[in-house]
């Protein structure tokens, strides 16, 4: 249980990173709340017009959830755990939660996808690869992030499992399946305006929520 107890907690620590935030405010003297979405996400932060920080933040959210896994599995194998891709699956998760709902930011986080990313490139890096895949492939033809960004999470429902290790627990089956579940919930608003044709086009000037 102490081993459960300090991954889960390092993995909120790093996950509630806001390094959107913390960018935006240390170079260009901004809240990036106070812009375009409000979102603190590499996107949002791109459509501020900083393309510099948007790539740094991306990177920084994907290793955040990379290292909260990999800092998981570092402390299961260490402590002689029978199952340390359980204790991974439940960081992963934490991580995710917590750059959703920052305690630094009142709560207030971004929506998960890079950090997503990350947390998937630590436990399954073949499916990580598809999706990442799957996201590409839609953005370059739609121009829309929000949707290829719900489709791509979606599609962990199938490659994340298809790359799994065997004899999966019901508690990891869970945690593989929230992760994907609650990104795409954090986009209902864009699905809203998928389904009303006005959803914002990576590139446009408009503002975005």
């Amino acid at each position: 249980m102490p081993t459960y107890v300090t991954a889960l907690a390092f993995a909120y620590l790093l996950g509630s990173i806001p390094f959107g935030y913390i960018l935006v405010r240390t170079f260009m003297k901004q809240d990036i709340r106070a812009t375009g979405s409000g979102n603190i996400g590499a996107t949002n932060v791109v459509r501020s017009g900083a393309k510099g920080l948007g790539l740094a933040t991306l990177l920084l959210d994907l290793l955040k959830g990379y290292f909260a896994v990999l800092l998981a599995k570092h402390l299961a194998e260490r402590a002689g755990l029978a199952d340390p891709f359980q204790l991974m699956t439940l960081a992963a998760v934490i991580a995710v939660v917590a750059h959703i709902y920052p305690v630094w930011l009142g709560f207030k986080g971004g929506k998960g996808v890079a950090t997503a990313l990350g947390v998937f490139l630590a436990l399954v890096p073949a499916a990580a690869g598809c999706i990442f895949l799957v996201f590409v492939i839609l953005f370059a033809i739609t121009r829309i992030v929000s949707l290829a960004s719900i489709i791509a999470s979606a599609s962990f429902l199938f490659f994340g499992f298809y790359f799994a290790p065997p004899h999966l627990t019901h508690i990891t089956i869970a945690a593989l399946i929230f992760i994907p579940v609650l990104i795409i919930a954090k986009h209902h608003q864009n699905i809203v305006r998928l389904l009303n044709g006005t959803e914002h086009k990576f590139g446009k000037k408009k503002a975005a929520a």
